[in-house]
């Protein structure tokens, strides 16, 4: 801020009141000052091209001149990384520092048509094509040559992939493979850049070869002419529709008439197709985990990225908002001074660093574990899996709850889009169905953690992230209830194991009573997808905690202290939240309850000071921001009057619905 008069006075006391350093706290949330250094001068660039400032607000727009403007914003963002990839010898990083932070989200607020092609087609060529096809393709896509789009789900199908109904049958006479969407719910539906923005597309289809079935394969496949863009004869697509969110995203629809591609466009790293139609099969069927897991490994961070946002709109606006008189002949009081608004909030904070620190766990896991696939080795690909699926499910639930949470806390003036509120939920809540439907991806969890009861049965060694079963499994008995915060993590861990041992009790009872496993497991479901989020939970606590405790190290005394508290505020906000699964798996008793809840008033008594300077640290520019009521300077009132003078409605006085509808109907006319 140039002038200090110009930021609201009620900030800048909270500011003074904060205890740490921010900048410390900022270097330490990016990873290192010369890494907050990086991504200022990425922000800097491209914030100086002005790709993001809108003549009239998006919101005014028609969905086509939505669309259009997203593509022309699109183009040009992605024109200026090209430039810096040129200038700096930069490989696909300089796509996923845009992308995976908020910077992508603040020029294309409602989503971005080119998206897919960087996180899903490049990524898929690259695991799955082979040497001399990822030769072919991957630069024209790198180079935007073309853009591509992944297409899996369909119109009746979802996180079932192996009841998606495309077909691709391989006609050895021409060496070509024959597409087709045999019924209306074959045609692919959602695949973000489809509809009118991308002309090639990775699609998985059920393979033919010999009139054998061989299940779901990926394919490339081109949609539209290079020069012209008109759809393929053989080739029927279009958008889906408007939706909650997201509508600059492009999301849309693909037919398939006996449309024919080169034997060379199925993917085949894994699985082959030789000339004469006969199939080498992959050396493990799992090999073709690795996109969707990349995905929702990249979900958990940009969750990071929108709860960040939405509580630094909230925190700040709960500072200059001042609301009712609880005492009277004294001034209306800053809503953040209520217990109930740092109830709401506080909680947000703590769920941005627990998710980081979860997300940098599991990227680094990732990695780990997809060098060894490359050398042949497959151990901990169902860790990863269950692993990225629970972790998806909770991240995005929770994060939807989170920016639910900060909307109404900012009361009437959060259900303005003018706060960014509502466009942020819409990007969230989205999150809780792709990649995986949360439930779904729950129960595939589920079905891991059966195995490992099972395996703890057995007296087998499991794997580290359940490695708790075991232990819990010998000792059945429940120690006393240990009142810390590695206490309250062990205690959900038996709250995990309980739940899996009573939904495998259930599932054997019900086969001895004479149901089938699949008519069990579906009876116990519920059951189990809330095991598997308690397993989740588990280790969300663990990993915060323990991750903490290695990176704040060498923070500062005053830092380190605040960081802490936010842990300790995050462990004990689950426990009240869980108590009820407390009491029924752990020895606590009502008087521990009491204390907790004593403990987490005084958490938040104790973080009050702090709030604006930890939303502050997160340090996200007005322009990414996008917020009248979560700018930097505070002058919330002056920003929304701004915002509501660009409707378009109040650019003439009288509109002419008046004459045309309003006068001759009160005149009686009409």
């Amino acid at each position: 801020m140039t002038e200090q008069t110009k930021v609201n006075a009620d900030l800048q006391q909270e500011r003074k009141k904060c205890t740490f350093n921010i900048t410390e706290l900022t270097n330490f949330i990016d990873g290192g000052p010369h890494m907050t250094e990086e991504r200022r001068k990425r922000e800097e660039k491209v914030l100086k091209e002005g790709i993001h400032i809108e003549e009239v607000p998006s919101e005014y727009l028609s969905h086509k001149e939505k669309y259009e403007l997203a593509v022309k914003k699109a183009c040009m963002l992605f024109k200026l990384i090209r430039r810096w990839q040129e200038e700096e010898n930069t490989g696909m990083e300089s796509f996923r520092a845009v992308l995976g932070g908020s910077l992508g989200s603040a020029i294309l607020q409602d989503g971005s048509p080119l998206t897919l092609h960087y996180v899903m087609f490049i990524p898929t060529l690259m695991g799955q094509g082979t040497v001399e096809q990822q030769a072919y393709w991957v630069g024209r896509a790198f180079n935007l040559d073309i853009i591509g789009t992944y297409a899996q789900t369909e119109l009746g199908h979802g996180t079932f992939v192996r009841g998606l109904e495309t077909t691709a049958t391989y006609d050895p006479k021409t060496k070509e493979f024959i597409l087709n969407s045999p019924t209306l719910t074959a045609y692919k539906w959602w695949p973000g850049g489809l509809a009118h923005t991308a002309n090639y597309c990775i699609v998985m289809a059920q393979l033919y070869t010999n009139g054998q079935c061989h299940g779901i394969h990926a394919f490339i496949v081109q949609l539209r002419d290079e020069e012209t863009h008109m759809p393929l004869p053989g080739i029927k697509v279009g958008e889906i529709g408007a939706k909650l969110g997201m509508n600059g995203t492009n999301n849309g629809f693909l037919g398939f008439e006996n449309f024919r591609i080169p034997r060379d466009n199925m993917l085949m790293k894994n699985a082959k197709v030789l000339e004469d139609g006969t199939y080498v099969n992959s050396p493990s069927s799992k090999l073709t985990y690795g996109t969707m897991m990349f995905v929702r490994v990249v979900l958990v961070n940009d969750m990071c990225n929108y709860v960040a946002k939405a509580v630094t709109i909230a925190t700040r606006y709960s500072a200059v908002r001042h609301q009712s008189q609880p005492k009277p002949d004294e001034p209306e009081p800053q809503i953040l001074d209520y217990v109930t608004q740092q109830h709401k909030l506080f909680i947000g904070i703590a769920t941005v660093h627990a998710f980081k620190l979860s997300a940098d766990w599991l990227w680094n896991m990732y990695n780990n574990v997809t060098a060894e696939l490359e050398a042949g080795d497959l151990d901990r690909l169902p860790e990863l899996h269950a692993l990225s699926c629970c972790l998806k499910a909770v991240s995005t639930a929770d994060a939807a709850e989170s920016v639910e949470r900060c909307r109404l806390a900012c009361g009437g003036h959060g259900y303005m889009l003018a706060s960014n509120l509502p466009l942020t939920y819409g990007h969230v809540t989205a999150a809780c169905t792709y990649e995986g439907e949360n439930t779904v991806l729950l129960l595939q969890t589920a079905r891991y953690l059966v195995k490992a009861w099972q395996q703890a049965a057995g007296g087998n060694t499991l794997t580290p992230t359940v490695s708790y079963i075991s232990k819990i499994y010998a000792g059945r008995r429940s120690p006393p209830w240990d009142n810390t915060i590695e206490g309250i993590i062990e205690g959900f861990q038996r709250v995990a194991a309980g739940k899996i041992g009573l939904s495998v009790t259930n599932i054997e009872k019900r086969q001895k009573e004479g149901m089938s496993y699949e008519d069990a497991w579906n009876m116990t479901s519920v059951q189990l997808s809330q095991a598997s989020e308690s397993h989740c939970r588990a280790i969300i606590l663990s990993t915060y905690n323990e991750e903490m405790k290695i990176q704040a190290a060498s923070a500062s005394p005053e830092l380190k202290k605040v960081l802490f508290q936010l842990v300790d505020l995050y462990v004990v906000y689950w426990a009240l939240q869980r108590v009820g699964d407390l009491l029924r798996f752990t020895s606590i008793s009502e008087r521990d309850i009491e204390q907790l809840h004593r403990w987490y008033e005084d958490l938040l008594v104790q973080l009050r000071p702090n709030a604006v300077g930890l939303v502050d640290a997160f340090d996200i520019k007005d322009e990414i921001l996008h917020s009248a009521l979560g700018a930097y300077d505070g002058r919330v009132y002056e920003r929304l009057m701004a915002e509501a003078l660009k409707s378009p409605l109040n650019a003439e006085p009288v509109n002419r619905s008046f004459h045309m509808y309003l006068k001759p109907f009160m005149q009686g006319k009409l």
